[in-house]
């Protein structure tokens, strides 16, 4: 026969209830991201064609594909200033999304994209930065980190990226700005057309010297801060001449 005096079990404390109903809080958006990134991975295209796309781009402005040597002071600079973890993440750099949380909806803040996310945006959405072409960047920036190597993908964005004065593709720029291959830039000028993939009108160096100047002041300090360049060698790059062509 049961025991009547058995003392029933107490209802949850308060506490515990409050504990409860954080974690589910905090579980359900975490349940709609993953499966708008499923939904979305789905409706986005595969990457198999990123380096024809790339191609086409290059000939369509009469642009000059790099070849197989990506130049080391290009790639060092535009990693430094435009995605510093490029090694070790897989095509989005959540580091760089926390900095920016509201790139996503502003439609112009360029914070937190990775090389992946800039490339997807240039080839597959045709430069688009609205909040839906920003969410589709994502999943095709995880899919090109999925399906291409690290030289591939730097060499694709370098190949992509606009430079200004119609210049596609920093084989294109380099021989406008300078007239010289990408591999012959000295420090100086390859701190400016790298600085020039952010914003190629505001920075041209051309026709706006001094935010150029200023632009590669940050591209620099940038070298500086990942451990490519000394301080002293910084500031004497940064005062040598850029014997522009023409």
């Amino acid at each position: 026969m049961p025991n009547l005096t058995q003392q029933r079990p107490s209802p949850p404390s308060r506490r515990l209830r409050l504990l409860r109903h954080a974690r589910r809080a905090a579980v359900a958006p975490l349940v709609v991201a993953l499966l708008a990134l499923g939904a979305t991975w789905v409706a986005t295209p595969g990457v198999a064609d990123t380096r024809d796309r790339v191609d086409a781009r290059l000939a369509a402005y009469a642009g000059t594909p790099l070849g197989e040597e990506i130049p080391p002071r290009i790639a060092a600079a535009l990693l430094a200033t435009e995605d510093s973890h490029f090694a070790d993440h897989v095509g989005i750099d959540w580091r760089g999304a926390l900095r920016a949380p509201l790139g996503l909806v502003s439609g112009t803040d360029r914070g937190g994209s990775t090389l992946h996310q800039q490339l997807a945006r240039v080839v597959y959405e045709d430069g688009a930065t609205d909040p839906l072409a920003k969410a589709r960047a994502v999943v095709l920036a995880l899919k090109i980190d999925r399906a291409w190597s690290n030289q591939d993908i730097l060499r694709m964005y370098l190949d992509a990226a606009y430079f200004g004065h119609g210049f596609y593709g920093v084989g294109a720029a380099a021989e406008g700005y300078f007239g010289l291959s990408p591999a012959e830039l000295d420090w100086a000028q390859a701190t400016v057309l790298v600085g020039l993939v952010q914003a190629p009108s505001a920075y041209d160096p051309l026709v706006h010297p001094e935010l150029a100047k200023a632009r590669q002041a940050h591209v620099l300090d940038r070298l500086v801060d990942v451990g490519t360049l000394e301080r002293a060698d910084a500031d004497r790059i940064a005062a040598a001449s850029w014997r522009l062509a023409g």
